[in-house]
């Protein structure tokens, strides 16, 4: 282990994800120093590469911190991969009487925007640089690909930006589709990278925030039209699959469909003759992004109830105990259908597809708002390039979205471009028979129901909302507009006006 200054970056934390992310620097040529606050983890991957893998002479590992970062050449790029929160916190003050002005620390975690607001105007006071960004694709996409969506000072992106874009997802700079060839164990070099500098101080971890509040809702869509061929259709999971497996050939086309007809096709390993998913037990578990996700769209005043639905449904799905207590004694509509099932699978095709594109229109109407709350400026049709490949949402149709954005920066709503318009105008139909028959049998599919109830209510030129405001005036002089005066002009009356009105009965 030389103390030169030899390695062009270095990881603290080698828990599955920064394992992988080091082998992915050291596949593309990179020398990278690695770190571990348990020598033991540490000298156990470095033994392990050393014995299997070809980029063997390009990982270094460090029992203390002092040589880890002598061993990095200036400007210093240190990667965090540890514990959000706390665990972040310690690990900068363990990391900075180590580093020196101009070098840059890089927080990979699933980070609070916030915490990173104040992690990078703490440490550029100290005359270092700070950048949070999010890394999305599970332990494989951070093995062959993650998408990478950073922020933080251009100066650090400057520095950082050559080997980001070496080890993010590629797309074929045509079609967008992304270059996958994950078995062949090599490093994807060619097409355009899943990476791009978004902004300063938390840009890049509320950007991936926003991913995972859009995954939220991909997944319970997703599930809810499973649940609808199994409970409604009496459909069997391998029937299921290859439905998933036929959308994934159409404007569906995504990673989560993808792996959803793998999951459903599955046979259990302990008995052959079941499905496994049957065997696993339906509570869903979480890590908190989606309900930051949500607490922020309320934060913000931005109407995001499918996003929040989805967070519910968790929760929801938690109580499992006092589900299966309430299932007898709370009873619903028996559950019937005697229509044609191809007709309808279809329908719930279109429903699905609908629904996701107002999850999206909700995700990037939130981004649009925290722009201005936190001064940045994003780019809404780079996000979406950055998703096409190596993120767990990662799906063909965010082509289109890229397209919407390039003909209308300034588009207010996802669901105002033509091509998304024309999809919901000619999928709504659909979405209600689908959202009508899960409601007359009593099968819960609030994902589905929230996003229409969001396309309608978007969609309306006048809400019931009037009423509610007289309400507010009546009960607590909290004033109201009128439609017969310019906006911006309120009023107040003292309820009832003249006395109580007469009311026909």
């Amino acid at each position: 282990m030389s103390k030169e200054a030899s390695s062009d970056i270095g990881l603290i934390g080698l828990a599955v994800m920064g394992q992988n992310l080091v082998l992915n620097m050291a596949d593309h040529g990179y020398h990278v120093s690695v770190y571990n606050r348990t020598t033991t983890r540490m000298t156990a991957f470095v033994d392990r590469v050393q014995n299997e893998e070809p980029c063997s002479e390009r990982v270094h590992g460090y029992e203390s911190l002092e040589e880890f970062v002598a061993s990095i050449k200036r400007p210093r790029k240190v990667i965090l991969l540890v514990k959000t929160g706390r665990g972040t916190d310690a690990a900068i003050d363990s990391l900075l009487p180590h580093m020196e002005e101009g070098d840059i620390v890089i927080d990979g975690g699933n980070a609070h925007w916030m915490d990173t607001i104040r992690r990078e105007k703490d440490i550029r006071a100290r005359g270092l640089h700070f950048m949070g960004s999010g890394v999305s694709g599970g332990e494989l996409g951070a093995r062959f690909g993650p998408a990478l969506m950073p922020g933080g000072s251009d100066e650090a992106w400057t520095s950082l930006q050559p080997i980001w874009e070496a080890i993010a997802a590629k797309v074929d700079p045509d079609t967008g589709k992304p270059y996958e060839d994950y078995a062949a164990g090599k490093p994807i070099t060619e097409g355009t990278p899943c990476t791009a500098y978004l902004g300063p101080d938390g840009a890049g971890h509320y950007v991936k925030m926003v991913h995972n509040g859009i995954e939220y809702v991909d997944m319970q869509l997703i599930c809810e039209s499973y649940f609808l061929m199994k409970e409604l259709l009496s459909m069997q999971p391998d029937e299921i699959a290859a439905v998933f497996h036929d959308w994934n050939q159409g404007v569906l086309d995504s990673y989560l469909i993808e792996i959803t007809a793998d999951i459903l096709a599955q046979r259990d390993p302990r008995d052959a003759s079941r499905f496994l998913v049957d065997q696993v037990l339906d509570t869903a578990g979480q890590k908190g992004t989606g309900k930051w996700t949500s607490i922020s769209t309320l934060d913000l005043g931005i109407p995001a109830n499918a996003m929040a639905e989805a967070v519910f449904a968790r929760f929801l799905s938690a109580l499992k105990v006092e589900r299966v207590a309430a299932s007898q004694v709370l009873k619903g509509p028996g559950v019937e259908f005697s229509g044609d099932q191809q007709e309808f699978i279809d329908l719930i095709r279109q429903a699905l597809y609908s629904s996701k594109i107002c999850a999206y229109a909700q995700g990037f109407s939130l981004m649009t708002e925290a722009q201005q709350e936190f001064n940045w400026q994003l780019d809404f049709g780079t996000i979406a390039k950055v998703w096409r490949g190596g993120c767990i949402i990662r799906a063909r149709f965010l082509q289109k979205i890229t397209d919407a954005y390039d003909n209308d920066p300034e588009l207010a709503n996802l669901m105002l471009d033509p091509y998304f318009r024309d999809a919901l105008h000619d999928g709504q139909s659909a979405w209600r028979k689908v959202v009508a028959a899960a409601a007359e049998s009593g099968i819960a599919v609030p994902a589905f129901m929230s996003a229409l109830a969001y396309f309608d209510g978007y969609r309306s030129a006048v809400l019931p909302a009037n009423l509610l405001q007289a309400q507010r005036d009546y009960f607590g002089a909290h004033t109201y507009e009128r439609t017969d005066e310019e906006r911006g002009r309120f009023f107040h009356v003292d309820w009832p006006v003249d006395g109580r009105p007469e009311i026909e009965v």
